[in-house]
C-alpha cells in the first residue's frame, strides 16, 4: 500500500538531564518539507519543560482523527453530488485512565460545521449516512481503539 514517514528530532541543549530538569521541545519534520515545533502538553509536563505554543501528541492525535474525518467526508459528499463550501470542526479528546492507570486519549468527539452549495443541506439521514461511511472508511479511526463519536451540526 503506502508508507508514511515522519522525523521527530530533540537535542539537549541546557539543564539537568538526569534530574528531569531539560526541556521537551522537538520537531516533527515530514516528507513534503514541512517542519512543526511540537512538545509535550503542559498537563503532562510543566513549564519550563514544555512550550505550550507547540503542538502536543494528544491535540496531533485529535487533529489527524478530525482531518482524516473530514477529507472522507467531502469524497464521500463529492461521490454524492453533493457540494460543500465549508467544513469545520472543533474536536475534543478527552484523557482518562485506563485499567492500569496509564493515561491514554479515550475519545474523541468530532463537532463539524459543515455549509453546502446555494444552502442546499441534504436530508439529515444522507448527511449521517455521509458521516457513517466516513467514520467507517477513515484510515485513522481504523487504526485506533479510541472512541470516536460525530456530534454534528451543519451551517447554512
Amino acid at each position: 500500500m503506502s508508507e508514511h514517514r515522519a522525523t521527530i528530532r530533540w537535542a539537549h541543549t541546557s539543564g539537568a538531564f538526569l534530574k528531569g530538569q531539560y526541556s521537551r521541545e522537538h520537531t516533527w519534520s515530514f516528507d513534503g518539507g514541512m517542519t512543526i515545533p511540537a512538545s509535550p502538553s503542559p498537563s503532562a509536563v510543566p513549564k519550563p519543560y514544555c512550550n505550550e505554543a507547540s503542538v502536543d501528541p494528544e491535540e496531533a492525535f485529535v487533529a489527524s482523527i478530525a482531518s482524516c474525518h473530514m477529507l472522507t467526508y467531502l469524497f464521500y459528499a463529492y461521490r454524492e453530488g453533493i457540494e460543500v463550501t465549508r467544513y469545520e470542526d472543533d474536536a475534543v479528546g478527552v484523557m482518562t485512565k485506563n485499567e492500569q492507570g496509564v493515561p491514554w486519549v479515550s475519545s474523541v468527539v468530532l463537532r463539524p460545521r459543515i455549509a453546502y452549495a446555494g444552502g442546499k443541506r441534504p436530508a439529515p439521514d444522507v448527511e449521517a449516512r455521509l458521516h457513517h461511511l466516513a467514520h467507517e472508511q477513515c484510515f485513522i479511526a481504523n487504526s485506533v481503539k479510541t472512541d470516536i463519536t460525530v456530534a454534528a451540526a451543519t451551517d447554512e
